[in-house]
């Protein structure tokens, strides 16, 4: 039985997760993308599925298929909501939009090789084993303490700024150069998620910036992108902790405030740096604080519903939240649906956010604007 999206959604609780289950087929070289038909599949209160073909329609006369991913599942709680943000967004045009990422798990793999992927820092061995054991034995002492939804924020942000300290000062104690940064990338599990390239290029053709917060290490994260990526991008920065280097290459320091989960968002937009300053892209190339600031409208992507605060400090007008849900499906989907406007569940590529990033850049018809 055909239904349009708003009666399909009225058939269960405002709670209830809604799953779309596409294919699609993609053409990569230009982004044009031509869709299978696909369903919804809305999970009622007594575990009965209805299934319905999903034709809601924007303003442009478009069906809703602007969150896509083949063949995994991704849940949006508010489908008319989202419907409005995105024709906001669209009438304000690319000139207002930029793009903020969290880096491990959201822009990387959580499984790599059927394994648990390393996160930026834990990819790091100084080449002192005496150290890694020591940062290691932190890590096991304060990673419960930062999953621990009992220990009130204000107090976990001490914490975290006690770790991240702490690590620190093991990594200038310890001893670290430079190519101990470029040979722990090159053994680590880690990688990006598929579409995050095309991604990157699409925003960079229009000029929307994307700016990429961490807790982790600057420097490792760039050599990611170098080892990985091969190529910079005029319109990506980094927030995150950026070490000091003598001219040896020796670390010496860490530079400015410490970055922590709980504290990676716009305020700390002063520690942002370009990818690849030296591969031909300087700071003067790249968006600066006081004009992203100005960009109101926002696509946000993390994995951690913590991340929704990355916004913080920006006083946007329309935010698009997209999360990935990597392991306990059952356990967080509720409150992911709840918190994310689009929910990528089990380690999803980046396509299904390439096809809503290449909308949001699109042309604006019927007299609403233009780009």
């Amino acid at each position: 039985m055909r239904a349009d999206l708003t009666a399909a959604a009225a058939q269960v609780s405002n709670t209830t997760p809604v799953y779309f289950l596409m294919s699609y087929w993609l053409r990569i070289s230009s982004l044009p993308i031509r869709f299978a038909p696909f369903h919804l599949r809305i999970r009622g209160e007594c575990g009965v599925s209805y299934r319905n073909t999903c034709r809601n329609t924007d303003n442009r006369g478009e069906t809703m298929e602007h969150v896509v991913f083949d063949g995994a599942q991704v849940m949006v709680g508010d489908p008319q909501l989202l419907q409005t943000k995105i024709s906001s967004i669209l009438r304000d045009g690319t000139s207002k939009l930029q793009v903020i990422a969290d880096f491990d798990a959201t822009l990387t793999k959580y499984l790599v090789d059927g394994q648990r992927g390393h996160s930026s820092h834990a990819l790091l061995q100084q080449g002192n084993p005496e150290y890694d054991l020591k940062r290691q034995e932190l890590y096991d002492h304060y990673h419960p303490l930062e999953i621990d939804p009992a220990i009130p924020l204000d107090e976990k942000a001490k914490l975290m700024e006690e770790w991240w300290e702490k690590t620190h000062g093991l990594l200038v104690e310890g001893g670290l150069n430079f190519d101990a940064i470029k040979s722990s990338v090159v053994k680590s599990r880690i990688a990006f998620r598929d579409g995050v390239t095309e991604l990157f290029e699409l925003l960079e053709r229009s000029n929307v910036p994307v700016l990429i917060f961490s807790a982790g290490l600057a420097d490792i994260i760039e050599e990611v992108f170098r080892q990985k990526l091969h190529r910079p991008f005029k319109n990506v920065k980094i927030v995150s902790n950026r070490m000091v280097f003598d001219q040896n290459g020796n670390l010496v320091s860490f530079k400015g405030k410490t970055i922590h989960v709980l504290n990676k968002n716009e305020h700390a937009i002063d520690m942002a740096g370009p990818v690849h300053e030296e591969l031909g892209y300087s700071e003067e190339s790249t968006p600066d604080a006081s004009s992203v600031k100005l960009r109101t409208n926002v696509l946000l992507l993390g994995d951690h519903i913590g991340d929704l605060g990355m916004s913080d400090g920006l006083n946007y007008s329309t935010r698009i939240s997209v999360g990935f849900l990597n392991d306990n499906i059952e356990s967080s989907s509720d409150s992911y649906q709840k918190a994310f406007d689009v929910v990528y569940l089990n380690d999803a590529s980046m396509w299904g956010v390439v096809k809503l990033a290449s909308q949001l850049c699109s042309t604006v018809r019927n007299g609403c604007g233009n780009q």
